[in-house]
């Protein structure tokens, strides 16, 4: 059965991907027995299964060497961790970069260090698009989170939740006396004295990912949290 194209390859509408007898996943159609893409995704063709899908690439985000991102622990293994980094491709969490020596391990001692459910804040060290990204957490300000309110947006909203020179962010740091930790990858962590304050930070942050492409903005979400300030104190 012929492949047109490589695993985890890109692809664009149209493309070819695969001819022959294939069980077809999302994003794909087929002529004949031919399959093509529907989107602008990473296909996944794996032959020993006769399978054939497309991952979309919108709304998903591309991991860059040197990005700090949340995952999640989605699975343990015996030497790593997988995390999703709401990303096409999943992440791999290896036991070197989590602890400072070397440990024996198995699968039980380490969902006793991250388990499945569990959120991180990592940094991308490695990717290409022939091998899976791998993470580290041990450096400064990286590793397990504890506590916090979890936001979750489009990755390509975040420089609008940043603002220029960092004014949106700043803004809502001052008002709600809140940190946010920014991943990358559409995520982001609110770590407040109180909830309240942080469930208004959240709210704020999805009204600037669905009024991102609008302009005034910054005056908008500062009214808006005032707004919500107002009503939490009568």
């Amino acid at each position: 059965m012929p492949m047109y194209v490589t695993h985890r390859q890109i692809v664009v509408p149209g493309e070819l991907i695969a001819e022959g007898k294939y069980e077809v996943g999302g994003h794909v159609y087929s002529v004949g027995r031919k399959y093509y893409s529907k989107v602008l995704g990473v296909a996944e063709v794996i032959s020993e299964e006769g399978k054939v899908r497309v991952i979309p690439l919108k709304g998903k985000y591309i991991p860059s060497v040197g990005d700090i991102v949340i995952g999640k622990i989605i699975d343990v293994g015996l030497a790593n961790w997988v995390v999703d980094i709401n990303s096409p491709y999943p992440a791999v969490l290896q036991v070197s970069e989590v602890f400072s020596r070397p440990i024996v391990t198995s699968k039980a001692s380490l969902a006793k260090v991250l388990d499945i459910g569990d959120v991180i804040i990592a940094k991308v060290i490695a990717f290409d698009y022939a091998r899976d990204p791998l993470l580290t957490i041990k450096e400064s300000k990286l590793g397990k989170v504890t506590r916090g309110t979890l936001v979750e947006i489009t990755p390509s909203k975040v420089p609008r939740v940043i603002g220029k020179k960092g004014s949106m962010v700043k803004m809502i740091k001052e008002l709600l006396d809140v940190d946010l930790v920014i991943g990358k990858n559409g995520r982001i962590l609110i770590l407040g004295k109180d909830k309240d304050w942080e469930a208004i930070a959240a709210l704020a942050i999805k009204k600037i990912e669905l009024e991102a492409h609008t302009l005034g903005l910054t005056d908008r979400v500062k009214d808006y949290i005032k707004s919500l300030l107002e009503k939490e104190e009568r």
